[in-house]
């Protein structure tokens, strides 16, 4: 519709400034995609160019998926059920002793908050699979290598997640206990940490669903466990083993997802 010049002074200047600004946004936008696509010789078309290629590959390379693992199926998903939990459970303790130090309102002066933040925002920001490059050059592979780089990268983002919940809890709880005069230990366990509990819980279950793709993707370079399984059958051109591993993981992700939201809903209620 095509407004007309009394029509468009009527138009609010607040609304003409944001639309100038939605248009401004999606041409850069568009124009970053372009410039994207010529510095690294990306044709968005090329999929569609070989689109029978692909289904070919998809019915007659992949389907129907085999489940027959001489490894036993079952064992290489506890395996990496563990390899989730224990990187979850040590990084959550060592972040729960941590995350005091890291929040605003129960640290004990500025310096440890921006010390272990900084820390904390270091592990965090490097990816899981940088962590187990570093230490593969240094240890070689294997799944211990695995958790290690799991457990540092967990520890990174649930530092940051718990002193965040502090925070948020922390001030209220503390001024409440402050006024009997209470030691700081008390403080912490008698106040702070009961009104904290439901958010450290919300985010180990989090940890928990990060690692249990993440110890896929880590474990196919090198980190043990079903990704290092699926990568050498793969490597071996067992491609309906390997789709069989990669169904039976996605089903593994997507349970573990639903079971998570599912305590996560009740832990907040």
């Amino acid at each position: 519709m095509h407004l007309s010049d009394s029509d468009y002074k009527k138009v609010p200047a607040e609304l003409i400034k944001q639309r100038r600004l939605y248009a401004a946004t999606i041409a850069f936008i568009a124009v970053l995609y372009i410039t994207a696509s010529i510095q690294t010789n990306y044709n968005p078309l090329r999929f569609f160019f070989h689109m029978g290629s692909f289904f070919d590959f998809l019915v007659h390379g992949l389907l129907p998926p085999s489940y027959k693992l001489s490894e036993g199926l079952g064992a290489i998903l506890a395996q990496n059920f563990g390899m989730a939990l224990i990187p979850t459970f040590i990084g959550g303790l060592i972040a729960f002793c941590l995350c005091f130090f890291a929040s605003y309102s129960t640290a004990p002066n500025r310096v440890s908050v921006k010390i272990v933040r900084a820390l904390a925002s270091f592990q965090r920001n490097l990816p899981s699979s940088v962590w187990l490059m570093v230490l593969v050059m240094a240890f070689g592979v294997g799944t211990s290598v695995g958790l290690m780089a799991l457990t540092i990268n967990t520890l990174g983002y649930l530092l940051r997640g718990f002193a965040d919940v502090v925070d948020e809890v922390g001030n209220e709880s503390m001024e409440a206990i402050d006024s009997v005069g209470a030691a700081y230990l008390p403080k912490l366990f008698q106040c702070v940490i009961p009104a904290a509990l439901p958010g450290f819980i919300s985010w180990l279950l989090y940890a928990i669903e990060i690692n249990i793709m993440s110890s896929s993707i880590i474990g196919a370079v090198g980190g043990g466990g079903i990704g290092m399984v699926l990568m050498s059958h793969w490597k071996l051109f067992r491609y309906r083993t390997s789709f069989g591993i990669i169904l039976v993981l996605a089903a593994n992700v997507i349970a573990v997802n639903f079971i998570s939201n599912y305590l996560r809903e009740k832990v907040i209620k």
